[in-house]
C-alpha cells in the first residue's frame, strides 16, 4: 500500500471528524432555537462531507478510505460531545432534593452567586422542598459540588432550559 493511499484515508478520517464534530454543535444549536449560527454550522459540515464523498466515491478501489470514513465518523462523534461540553452553551434547570438540608444548600449556593427558587413538595414520605436553580450550563459543575459537599445523599436531576421570558441571571460571579 502506497503513502498516497494511507494519506488520503487520513484526509478522510480528519475531514469526517470535522463534519461529524460540526453537526454535533450544529443540533445542539438548532435545539436552543439559534437558527443563523445552525445554517451556518450546516453550510461547514454539509461542505467538509460532500468533499469527503467525493474523495471517497473516486477511490473506492481502496478499503482503508471506507475504514477511515467510518474511524473519523467514530471519532468525530467522540470529539463533539467532548467540545460541546467543554463550550456548554445554553442554561441548564437543576432540580435539588434533600431531605434534611435544604436551607443550608439554598444558602450556600446563594452565597456562591446562584439564584434559588424553593418549592413546597409532598413526597411518598412526607412533606420536602424542591430547589431549583436555572444557570448557564459552563457552570453546572460548579453548583453540583456545592450540593454535594452539603448533602452526598441530595436527589439531584437536570434539564436543559430554554428560558422563553422574563430576566434569568445565571450565575451572579
Amino acid at each position: 500500500m502506497s503513502i498516497e493511499i494511507i494519506i488520503g484515508a487520513v484526509i478522510i478520517m480528519c475531514m469526517r471528524i470535522a463534519d461529524v464534530s460540526l453537526g454535533t454543535f450544529r443540533t445542539l444549536l438548532v435545539v436552543q432555537g439559534r437558527k443563523y449560527l445552525a445554517a451556518l454550522a450546516g453550510f461547514f459540515e454539509v461542505l467538509i462531507w460532500i468533499f469527503a464523498m467525493r474523495y471517497i466515491v473516486q477511490h473506492m478501489d481502496h478499503t482503508i478510505n471506507l475504514i477511515g470514513y467510518a474511524v473519523g465518523f467514530a471519532l468525530g462523534n467522540v470529539l463533539g460531545i467532548t467540545l460541546e461540553q467543554r463550550v456548554a452553551l445554553g442554561y441548564a434547570q437543576i432540580n435539588i432534593i434533600s431531605l434534611h438540608h435544604t436551607d443550608d444548600i439554598a444558602m450556600k449556593l446563594r452565597s456562591s452567586k446562584f439564584g434559588v427558587t424553593i418549592l413546597p413538595a409532598e413526597g411518598g414520605s412526607g412533606g420536602v422542598s424542591i430547589l431549583i436553580v436555572i444557570a448557564k450550563r459552563k457552570f453546572q459543575r460548579d453548583i453540583m459540588k456545592i450540593v454535594e459537599s452539603v448533602d452526598k445523599h441530595a436527589f439531584i436531576t437536570v434539564q436543559q432550559s430554554r428560558p422563553y421570558r422574563g430576566f434569568v441571571h445565571g450565575s451572579r460571579v
